[in-house]
């Protein structure tokens, strides 16, 4: 497999993200070839680099997937404690809204 430098990368390869960009997908091909950047006392970081010519069209978003997303984000909206719906997701590190973390912590001796 070949190995680039940093930012060297020829024309006609991509990672993941940069098809994305193009509104591609690799569609199943193997990674062609990488490219490395050198850190300092760390491994080096490593991203994969697929064909361009050979990646596929995005598949479009159904109605169903669209409602599933939209139960999705609901649910990360909607704190279990006081089924309040926020506009913004609630953290993962508290599971609840701020105001009924801090109630518990007041209740908790």
């Amino acid at each position: 497999m070949p190995i680039y430098p940093w930012k060297c990368a020829p024309d006609g390869y991509a990672t993941r993200r940069g098809l994305r960009a193009l509104g591609l997908r690799p569609g199943g091909q193997e990674v062609a070839a990488q490219v490395m950047r050198g850190r300092y006392r760390r491994p080096p970081l490593v991203a994969y680099l697929y064909r361009v010519d050979l990646a596929v069209p995005v598949r479009p978003m159904t109605s169903r997937k669209w409602g599933a997303l939209a139960l999705a984000m609901l649910a990360r909206r909607t704190c279990p404690v006081c089924r309040i719906t926020y506009s913004y997701c609630l953290p993962t590190s508290l599971g609840m809204c701020a105001a009924c973390a801090h109630s518990e912590d007041q209740r908790t001796p």
